[in-house]
């Protein structure tokens, strides 16, 4: 399943800062657009990853799962 989600970035200071709107925490800052996109991409994968990691675990077993959108 893909999602999209929205990053928020400007140039501040020589550095490219930015954030993923729908995700706390995502956030990064890089000297180009196009590495903090990448870097955007990659801590999100990571956030969600971690998400998800610790929400099977706090389920324990014998629990079901439902694909959703919004």
């Amino acid at each position: 399943m893909n999602a999209t989600y929205t990053a928020v970035v400007k140039q501040d200071s020589g550095w490219w800062i930015g954030w993923v709107e729908e995700v706390p925490g995502v956030n990064c800052q890089e000297r180009s657009r196009e590495e903090l996109l990448e870097s955007l991409r990659e801590a999100l994968r990571e956030a969600l990853e971690l998400n998800r990691s610790e929400a099977r675990r706090a389920a324990g077993d014998g629990f079901e799962e439902f694909h959703i959108a919004v």
